[in-house]
């Protein structure tokens, strides 16, 4: 079967240069990134808050730009994507940028909407009862602390993700589970 999210796609690539990289800084924010999106993906909630630093600071720039502040906000940040059922998320690195504090990811990004999560924001579909498709490309600047802890992740969309959701229906069976084999 063909998934429409495979969220083993969201480290591929950086284990892949991780594999080939022989600085110590380099391969200590390529690891941490590597465990960042294999604990996101569980979802294991400590797992994940342990490769965040205390200073975090995210932004998400699109229509608007929102900000979380602090590894507190970052934690009810993931804590709310997994409470509302919006925790499958594919993102299909296709480019990498690695510097010593610094990684730049980029490419498509697909994640599950459940209809009801979207009737709430104002979106019509056509059954709350199911998930819908978001997909959009996406670049992430993730900033890294002294210790090697994600202290920023800087996403930027480009185009109208939610343009055609409502028409986008996803089922359960088209999400790859993540499994202990893959981690």
């Amino acid at each position: 079967m063909e998934y429409l999210i495979d969220q083993r796609k969201n480290w591929a690539m950086a284990e892949q240069r991780l594999a080939d990289e022989s600085d110590p800084r380099r391969r200590q924010v390529l690891a941490t990134i590597v465990e960042h999106a294999k604990a996101e993906s569980l979802p294991d909630y400590e797992r994940l808050m342990a490769t965040v630093s205390p200073r975090a600071h995210y932004r998400f720039f699109g229509d608007d730009v929102t900000d979380v502040v602090g590894k507190d906000g970052v934690g009810a940040f993931y804590a709310e994507l997994v409470e509302t059922g919006r925790n499958h998320v594919e993102h299909a690195v296709d480019r990498m940028v690695v510097d010593r504090d610094a990684i730049t990811t980029e490419g498509p990004m697909r994640m599950a909407y459940p209809g009801a999560f979207l009737a709430d924001a104002g979106i019509e579909v056509p059954d709350v009862d199911r998930m819908y498709l978001f997909q959009t490309r996406m670049m992430i600047v993730w900033g890294f602390d002294e210790d090697g802890l994600v202290q920023c992740e800087d996403s930027y969309n480009a185009g109208d993700g939610w343009a055609g959701i409502a028409t986008r229906p996803i089922e359960p069976e088209q999400i790859r589970p993540v499994t202990l084999a893959d981690l």
